[in-house]
């Protein structure tokens, strides 16, 4: 998370929001065309955007049952609120832990998505989970995951770039 607001302006939401829609096949000079602005523009906003923590990274979409691990989980824990960030960091060491997501408010305040080929891992990924700190509170098998670019971000969408 950046260490404090980046502002954004028109041209950097419909940056984002093409990169949300498909980074690995959108160049800068696509975006670029589409946005009326030079390649060089776009790939220094893009800059600019990754040393300011608004691009955090690009990440590989996996279809893990395809990739032969039939267990993709949600496992919703309970941590300690003075312990929750150290905790949920620690928790990306555990074999099979994908992601982590601390959650604000309520008992089950940490969300670890793992992912294994049997019951075996599930096992052992919910007794590392534990003696890390975690308690294992309820687990979800995963079917499928959807995503979109934020609406906020697309002009055409919205007609004005997002602004208010």
């Amino acid at each position: 998370m950046a260490d404090s607001e980046y502002p954004l302006d028109e041209l950097d939401r419909r940056i984002i929001h093409a990169l949300q829609r498909d980074a690995r096949h959108t160049s800068a000079s696509e975006i670029a065309e589409t946005l009326d602005v030079s390649a060089r523009t776009v790939r220094n906003r893009i800059a600019k955007l990754e040393e300011g923590g608004v691009i955090r990274g690009y990440d590989v979409d996996v279809d893990y049952e395809a990739a032969g691990y039939q267990l993709h989980t949600l496992i919703v824990c309970t941590a300690p609120i003075h312990e929750r960030e150290e905790i949920a960091k620690r928790a990306l060491d555990v074999e099979g832990v994908v992601a982590i997501r601390e959650v604000m408010t309520g008992a089950d305040n940490v969300h670890v998505e793992v992912v294994g080929a049997d019951g075996n891992d599930l096992s052992r990924i919910g007794r590392d989970l534990n003696d890390i700190g975690l308690e294992v509170v309820d687990e979800d098998l995963i079917r499928n995951e959807y995503t979109r670019p934020f609406h906020l971000f697309d002009a055409d969408a919205t007609g004005d770039g997002g602004e208010e």
